[in-house]
């Protein structure tokens, strides 16, 4: 999985439209080897942006779960914390 796509269900607050975006982005790029596509390629590219997009925004829309919903800011203390372990920081 690419390392910029992030677990996006059950967080409070929700997952924002950019971070939706975000993460469709980098799944298309990853997919079709491309970082930024050819003017060829550009509306193809879009096209599957906007719809990993949707689909990823009626998936969390879906999902159910009992747990609590995850702070982002303890999150993103616990993933620095992790970095500095692994990296020595």
């Amino acid at each position: 999985m690419c390392r910029n796509i992030r677990v996006l269900h059950n967080f409070e607050p929700p997952a924002t439209e950019d971070e939706v975006h975000g993460a469709a982005l980098q799944y298309v790029r990853k997919i079709s080897g491309s970082a930024s596509p050819s003017q060829a390629n550009r509306a193809a590219f879009d096209r599957a942006v906007a719809a990993v997009a949707d689909a990823t925004r009626e998936l969390l829309d879906s999902l159910v779960t009992t747990a609590p919903p995850k702070d982002r800011e303890v999150e993103a203390a616990k993933a620095r914390e992790r970095a500095a372990v692994r990296y020595g920081n």
